[in-house]
């Protein structure tokens, strides 16, 4: 059996990416690690942070973003499906930049892929998330952020990133165009392994991550309007008040050690915004939806994105 890492990245280092602990976490499990590394910008480190880790598992394919011809951020699905072309692995695990993986869980997913190698019925494995926000000791638990995702595929040719690489369909005889079609695909086969994804997109210094938000709508919207939607904003991102969150108490991958120690905006955040101002997942709504999950549906959202079929293995 073998397998394959994968991902893509831009200017993650500026905009404050743990890509190279993303990737040192699955190292040990992996035969390859393919990354599509885009041209940044012309003060981003990224390629140069990849390059530390020093590894013969790592291939690096060096891309330019035509973001022109890819809306709606699906040059996020575009780049992943570079990088997925080139792994030559049994199963294929992807990460994404913000994604890193706890050590206790490597030998757990291995011996799932183990077990699963020969049941072609399985198409993909299912991970729990752990999504921190603001900082490293809280994290999220609400209707409004996806609990579960697919994150190990096997390797087909006709299973491709879908909309802004948040997942995966199978599109027999895809353009490489419209990573947002429904038509003609097919939600991918999965069986759930016990392991868990450590979200770290959200923890980053206040006027960083209003940087990202920024970067994303211009990948989405393009530049000319995301710089009308971001005229009217402040330059630092409000990330409200914490004290709905989940404390964490569990311990941080290694590899997040010493990106851990640059936290230094502890100050700066669990404010209470004024009134409508409220990020989404504090809005009522949001909150009454979570309680009648986690306390009546044990969990299970109501309407959900689910962009997977769930086999029992």
């Amino acid at each position: 059996m073998k397998i394959s890492g994968f991902s893509f990245v831009r200017n993650a280092t500026k905009l404050y990416y743990p890509v190279k602990e993303s990737i040192q976490s699955i190292l040990p499990i992996v035969d390859e690690f393919v990354i599509a590394v885009g041209k940044g910008d012309a003060d981003d480190t990224t390629l140069a942070e990849i390059e530390q880790i020093k590894s013969d598992k790592i291939k690096i394919i060096h891309t330019e973003w035509d973001s022109d011809s890819y809306s709606h951020a699906s040059i996020y699905a575009q780049q992943t499906d570079v990088a997925k072309k080139a792994c030559t692995g049994d199963w294929l695990f992807y990460l994404q930049s913000d994604e890193v993986i706890h050590e206790k869980y490597l030998p757990v997913i291995k011996a799932r892929c183990e077990q699963l190698l020969h049941d072609k019925e399985v198409e993909g494995l299912l991970f729990k998330y752990i999504h921190f926000w603001g900082t490293y000791s809280r994290y999220m638990v609400s209707h409004y952020w996806y609990p579960k995702e697919m994150r190990i595929i096997r390797n087909d040719p006709d299973v491709h990133s879908w909309r802004d690489a948040q997942s995966f369909r199978r599109i027999p005889h895809f353009d490489g165009k419209d990573y947002f079609q429904k038509q003609g695909s097919e939600k991918l086969k999965v069986a759930t392994v016990d392991a868990v994804v450590y979200h770290y997109g959200w923890v980053r210094p206040p006027r960083l991550m209003q940087k990202r938000r920024k970067s994303f709508a211009a990948d989405y919207h393009g530049e000319a309007r995301a710089d009308v939607i971001f005229e009217v904003q402040e330059e630092v991102f409000d990330y409200g008040t914490l004290a709905r969150l989940k404390p964490f108490k569990d311990t941080h991958p290694a590899v997040m050690k010493d990106f851990i120690q640059r936290f230094d905006w502890a100050n700066e955040i669990g404010k209470t915004p004024p009134p409508g101002m409220e990020q989404k997942h504090d809005r009522l709504k949001y909150r009454l939806l979570t309680m009648v999950e986690e306390a009546l549906l044990g969990g299970t959202q109501i309407g959900g994105f689910k962009n997977y079929i769930l086999l029992k293995r």
